[in-house]
């Protein structure tokens, strides 16, 4: 039953809540997740997020990623806090219709078969390669390799995800063979 419940909420949120992005099959939201962005989402299949986590500005992310609880995808320039004259909390935003400063056109891309753990934030404008994992509570501000793992504030590779480049190859196959 409690299955059947959670279908039907991950259904509504995807098809009649967040109708106006582009949501791929297999998708769940844990509670009080958050979605919006300027001008483009895209979410592609099999896709989980957890709990409190938010996406905040334009993102396309690729199938079989997993975001753990309070995840955030933020915009790096949300704010014109270089308007002369104006305080930063009544300067233009990036949800302003009229918005023409920095960050318009930046997004983050997340590509397939990515984990990103619990408390990370990802600022836009960053990719983040396939297969790769951000440790929890990181920061993350720049480009991520295919297939490492990332940790920190800000964000630096600590090792790749396999212990090969043979085993990584394997994974590859293995993985687009379906």
């Amino acid at each position: 039953m409690r299955k059947a419940i959670v279908k039907i909420r991950d259904l509504l949120l995807a098809k009649i809540i967040w109708r106006r992005h582009a949501i791929g099959k297999g998708f769940h939201a844990g509670a009080r997740v958050h979605l919006w962005s300027k001008h483009t989402l895209v979410i592609g299949k099999n896709f989980y997020i957890g709990r409190d986590s938010l996406i905040e500005c334009d993102a396309i992310i690729g199938d079989d990623v997993i975001f753990a609880n309070r995840v955030a995808l933020i915009g790096r320039y949300d704010h014109n806090y270089q308007q002369i004259g104006v305080p930063v909390r009544r300067a233009s935003q990036i949800r302003d219709p009229g918005y023409a400063w920095k960050g318009l056109n930046m997004k983050v891309v997340i590509g397939d078969d990515v984990w990103i753990g619990y408390g990370t934030i990802v600022l836009s404008g960053v990719t983040i390669g396939n297969g790769s994992i951000i440790a929890a509570g990181s920061v993350v501000t720049k480009d991520v390799e295919p297939y490492s793992i990332y940790a920190g504030s800000p964000a630096k590779k600590i090792t790749n995800r396999f212990d090969s480049e043979e085993d990584t190859r394997k994974h590859i196959s293995l993985y687009y063979q379906k």
